[in-house]
């Protein structure tokens, strides 16, 4: 079964209840078992800077399920938790899920990109996934201490 990596994040309302509740309703999914979650960390926006402070983490789980439909349900479970995408790229949220990671994969499709794209620049989500694994290898880019070493 592949292990998957998931970016957590949150700037508005209760962000580690809003987390906390994203996490539970990933693991009452069928076919996905929540294996690892990072600590989070208080991470200043990127992008779209005049906004609430992120709470920021990750989760590893395992999980048959292909990407895109794991794509969608992390889409529904942020829908559940009131995600509103009418707002700017990079805006405030109540909660964020990224799929970071699918097992050696990599996709590069419409609306769906595996490794995610920006997952090399952002020390916020490098920092979680060296949490989870320090020895991760990012299909394609290198293993996540390296690309850490990198953004010094």
């Amino acid at each position: 079964m592949p292990r998957v990596y998931i970016g957590l994040g949150a700037n508005l309302g209760e962000r580690d209840a809003t987390i906390r509740k994203a996490l539970q309703l990933l693991a009452e999914m069928r076919d996905v078992e929540v294996v690892a979650v990072s600590s989070l960390r208080e991470t200043d926006p990127v992008g779209y800077e005049d906004q609430p402070r992120f709470l920021n983490g990750a989760a590893a789980v395992e999980t048959e399920i292909a990407p895109r439909p794991l794509l969608g349900r992390l889409h529904d479970v942020e829908r559940k938790l009131g995600r509103d995408r009418q707002g700017p790229r990079f805006g405030a949220r109540t909660v964020d899920l990224d799929l970071l990671l699918y097992g050696d994969c990599e996709i590069e499709e419409p609306g769906l990109e595996v490794p995610h794209p920006r997952l090399t620049e952002r020390r916020f989500v490098l920092e979680p996934l060296a949490e989870l694994d320090p020895e991760l290898e990012v299909p394609g880019r290198g293993s996540v201490q390296a690309l850490l070493a990198g953004l010094q």
